[in-house]
């Protein structure tokens, strides 16, 4: 079955990925218990058989568990057959999540996250949530010396605003920026991805199908167990879910139409928005990844593109993406370099 997944170009470096990723985060956390390693070590290997080998984790997501569940999936010669990225930038710090950039920092953050995952170095290392009292210039100058180190092979930016973007850009090439775009997360078409466009930086698509909201509407809501955080999400609270389940109806509509699910044709959207983007759609189920992959293969006409924009217009969605305590590339901005005193 492998090859079956098309390959492209993440940014102008050289990194080669598989069209679609694999989340793996709710493998371990944040969306209810960690499900069983066995399990998830099946699913990643079927991934990788299935041709999906751009893989995706985080050292916040368990915190550390999923990176060493990944390196116990990417043992026996499996670690050569895939592009993994990770992330740095978020921890835990007496119960409080800080965010955090200072070079000393991601240093040792890239170190303990090598360990965990048992290998020399990553493809792809982003900086998690932009630290806003560091300049970027000087997170970007500590990366970059990893990869001068053969640690990291190449950069990338998650949550990043267009400014902070091209900042970080004149440093070191960066190689892909990850943000949160789907049909209802449509904030960064105004700046972020014309930028990445124009610095040839690759986009790599995180919750590509509403955090699972494509996939049944609000009965999918009505489902999550007491743990998952996507309880506390804006757009999952009773009075938003009311007004957004219009648009899972409409795709609903429109899948059936085109012999699809709604979370294919969700997807196939992402995909739809070029050659440069990379949707990471997270499972925890085999017979969903089979379905996502299913998604390469729905091809839209511009009619049917411009059906699926007109359901998704601004004012589609009531709730924002995350609670007003987490930061996005919304308060991605730092000080200028000039301001930095190294310790």
């Amino acid at each position: 079955m492998a090859g079956g997944v098309r390959r492209i170009k993440l940014g102008s470096q050289g990194l080669e990925v598989s069209a679609q990723g694999l989340g793996c985060m709710g493998m371990s956390a944040f969306y209810g218990a960690p499900k069983p390693d066995a399990d998830m070590i099946s699913l990643i290997h079927h991934a990788i058989d299935s041709g999906v080998t751009f893989l995706d984790t985080s050292d916040i997501y368990g915190p550390f568990t999923n990176e060493i569940l990944l390196g116990k999936a990417l043992k026996g010669g499996v670690r050569e057959k895939v592009e993994l990225a990770t992330k740095f930038g978020i921890h835990f710090a007496e119960k409080k999540m800080e965010v955090r950039g200072d070079p000393a920092y991601v240093r040792a953050a890239a170190e303990d996250s090598l360990k965990r995952l048992g290998v020399d170095s990553v493809d792809l290392y982003y900086q998690h949530r932009i630290d806003t009292t560091v300049p970027i210039e000087v997170t970007v100058g500590e990366l970059k010396k990893l990869v001068e180190e053969g640690k990291v092979k190449y950069i990338g930016l998650s949550e990043a605003s267009a400014s902070t973007i091209r900042r970080a850009h004149a440093v070191h090439p960066i190689t892909a920026v990850q943000l949160e775009w789907s049909l209802w997360s449509r904030d960064v078409e105004a700046e972020i991805v014309p930028t990445c466009r124009e610095l040839g930086i690759g986009i790599v698509a995180y919750s590509p199908l509403g955090r699972g909201f494509f996939s049944s509407g609000a009965k999918f809501v009505e489902n999550l167990s007491q743990n998952d955080s996507r309880k506390l999400h804006p757009r999952f609270q009773p009075e938003n879910v009311e007004h957004n389940k219009t648009l899972f109806e409409r795709v609903s509509d429109l899948a059936a139409r085109k012999g699809c699910t709604p979370s294919q044709l969700a997807l196939a959207w992402v995909h739809h928005q070029g050659n440069d983007v990379c949707p990471i759609p997270g499972t925890t189920k085999i017979e969903n990844f089979n379905q996502n992959i299913g998604a390469l293969s729905v091809k839209l006409t511009p009619e049917e593109l411009a059906e699926l924009e007109s359901f998704a217009s601004a004012d589609a969605v009531k709730g924002d993406r995350y609670q007003n305590d987490v930061s996005t590339w919304k308060n991605s901005e730092t000080p200028p370099v000039s301001s930095w005193k190294a310790a």
